[in-house]
């Protein structure tokens, strides 16, 4: 090769969003009983020595999509546990079982189903979609290196009051006046890098409700003197609570509520009513990390959204 020549870089491919819906049965195979849902989008990309094909259209290199689609069918008739937990296995499968596969990306994201309740009771085999948020997961490999992302989008928070921004620099294009009350509501994105992999009861699952849990209580309990204080915190109160988690990212656009000025009305607007602009908001994004801990810059490639 000679300076200038065009060469291929970087590349990877695979399938994209895969439906995948499985039913655990209390009876296994049984029509009755009580059974239980798992509901996830799946999107698996293999990275490694596929330059014959893009160079000369050589497909004896190339896995076919649809041979990465049907794999992960198959990977759930023998069930799927945690999404981080079927993710890890997929990388195996494709890493070792053919050899010029160095590594790959696979990521979920969880789709929630609460149960109906009839009479009062939780009903065996109905469901309403849950309107919270989507649990997300993400296996990265390279080589002999794995690395899991575990987290949430679309987590729709607020609360009315506890919440103030002032002291901040004015100039003359500022009309932006200082509040010491005001609603603050986000829509939270977060992932986080587990260093250990969890261990204890629940694994995945337990590590994933607690660290969720804990977001909101630290968002509820904190008072905020910004948005960027908040988002600081609720990292920090996870890396304190998870020695296994070496870093947390998030994301959270702030949702303006402004108060709507009644006084053309003759009315008064003690705090009471608002509207609620979706177009253009603030959008805060922080790491929060551990001082010393190793970055891990390929754990977080081809994660959008974060510097």
């Amino acid at each position: 090769m000679a300076a200038g020549d065009v060469v291929l870089g970087e590349n990877q491919y695979g399938k994209a969003e895969c439906r995948l819906v499985r039913i655990d049965r209390e009876t296994p195979g049984a029509p009755g009983g009580r059974h239980r849902i798992t509901d996830l989008t799946v999107t698996g990309q293999l990275r490694g020595d596929f330059a014959a094909c893009h160079t000369d259209g050589d497909n004896s290199q190339v896995v076919a999509t649809d041979t990465q689609k049907n794999t992960l069918y198959a990977f759930a008739r023998d069930g799927v546990g945690a999404p981080e937990e079927l993710l890890l296995r997929l990388a195996e499968h494709f890493t070792t079982g053919f050899p010029w596969v160095s590594g790959g990306r696979w990521e979920a994201r969880q789709h929630a189903w609460e149960r109906l309740e009839v009479d009062g009771a939780p009903h065996d085999h109905s469901f309403v979609r849950g309107g919270r948020e989507t649990r997300t997961a993400l296996v990265q490999r390279d080589g002999d290196d794995v690395f899991v992302l575990a987290g949430l989008r679309d987590l729709t928070v607020l609360k009315s009051t506890g919440s103030e921004f002032g002291g901040f620099p004015r100039d003359r294009y500022t009309t932006l006046p200082e509040t010491d009350d005001r609603i603050l509501a986000t829509d939270v994105t977060a992932w986080w890098r587990y260093a250990e992999l969890p261990s204890g009861p629940g694994g995945f699952d337990a590590t994933y409700a607690a660290v969720r849990d804990l977001l909101l209580a630290t968002f509820a309990d904190l008072h905020s003197l910004a948005l960027q204080q908040t988002i600081f915190a609720m990292g920090k109160a996870v890396l304190e609570a998870f020695p296994g988690i070496a870093e947390v990212r998030l994301s959270c656009p702030n949702n303006h509520h402004f108060l709507v000025d009644l006084e053309p009305f003759g009315l008064d607007n003690p705090g009471e009513v608002f509207v609620a602009s979706d177009r253009p908001y603030g959008l805060i994004q922080a790491t929060v990390q551990r001082e010393g801990e190793a970055r891990e810059p390929r754990a977080w490639a081809t994660v959008a959204g974060f510097a």
